[in-house]
């Protein structure tokens, strides 16, 4: 059942590859305009579990609901389109189009929705400035600093006005003072977009940005304010 006022939840949650359990009986939820940031070791099951929230791999059991859909049921290409439309996402490394300039980058995913090139940079330029980085806007993504990549990544990922934001060790290969400026600039950006952050983190510094912490073990979720799920 989803809990009352959940903008994304799983119940139920079962993952194999092979004969190697990922998710076993994981559940979460995620309220509008909440951080939460998911810990845990590694091989525990918190990308396989990020990536069964955004709706990039299906569940062996179990089910994602998104607001009043659920996406365990959608196709591929109706999960694609939520993923352009209403998720967006920071790695670990930006995965920025080297080709492209800091700008069109930002810009890349309006583009893809239809937004016209010249208004979608006018509100890439507009997301890069907010994310203080808009005097990279015309050079490439070799050309900057890796903290400057990570805010350009940040502004691509907030530039649809997402409702879900899912970042996958976002500071991982930062230093701590890049990763501090990243992590505030990305949860202030969300909170006033209200948008939700599913947080996948091993750094308790990253975590504590967040509003609720839960560690994953063993393919299951212990929430760390309300016990074992």
């Amino acid at each position: 059942m989803t809990p009352e006022g959940s903008l994304l939840a799983a119940d139920g949650l079962h993952k194999a590859y092979g004969a190697t359990p990922a998710l076993d009986g994981a559940e979460f939820s995620i309220h509008p305009g909440e951080v939460v940031a998911v810990l845990g070791p590694s091989g525990s099951g918190k990308s396989t579990l990020l990536h069964c929230l955004a709706g990039i791999v299906r569940p062996d059991r179990g089910t994602v609901r998104y607001g009043d859909r659920e996406l365990t049921t959608l196709n591929d290409t109706e999960r694609s389109a939520l993923r352009r439309t209403d998720f967006g996402f920071v790695f670990q490394f930006g995965q920025l189009v080297p080709e492209l300039t800091c700008v069109e980058n930002v810009a890349l995913p309006l583009r893809l929705n239809g937004v016209k090139r010249k208004e979608a940079e006018r509100q890439a330029r507009a997301w890069l400035e907010r994310l203080e980085v808009d005097d990279v806007a015309a050079k490439r993504p070799g050309e900057v600093s890796g903290g400057q990549g990570q805010r350009v990544a940040v502004a691509r990922a907030l530039a649809t006005r997402p409702r879900v934001i899912f970042a996958d060790e976002p500071t991982g290969a930062l230093d701590s003072l890049n990763g501090e400026r990243v992590m505030s600039l990305l949860t202030d950006a969300a909170r006033d977009t209200s948008a939700a952050v599913v947080l996948v983190t091993h750094e308790s510094r990253v975590a504590a940005y967040s509003d609720r912490e839960i560690v994953v073990r063993d393919g299951k979720v212990k929430d760390m304010l309300a016990g074992l799920q």
